[in-house]
């Protein structure tokens, strides 16, 4: 469970490199600098598949945390990690839903 809390992390990160390279092409794409002003295709593909899956692992996420609290089992996630999680969870659900 600590090696997905960490992996769900991970996918928030990318989710907010995601929505800054998103804002960044925008910026270009005014400018008319290049047509991929990123650059590195393949690492940008990968951040992006990460960061918009994020939504549905951090759920899964959440859900569990919200099933093993139900069971009342003992929980060895940090509690810094749980809340980051959550927050990340709030600001996509805004982000997708808004």
């Amino acid at each position: 469970m600590r090696f997905f809390a960490r992996f769900v992390f991970i996918c928030n990160l990318s989710f907010l490199l995601t929505i800054a390279m998103r804002f960044i092409e925008f910026q270009n794409d005014n400018a008319v600098v290049s047509k991929d002003a990123v650059g590195f295709s393949s690492l940008k593909s990968t951040f992006i598949i990460l960061g918009y899956g994020a939504v549905v692992f951090n759920l899964a996420f959440l859900f569990i945390l919200l099933l093993n609290k139900v069971l009342k089992r003992e929980n060895q996630i940090p509690l810094w990690l749980s809340l980051s999680n959550f927050f990340f969870f709030v600001i996509q659900l805004l982000y997708f839903f808004n």
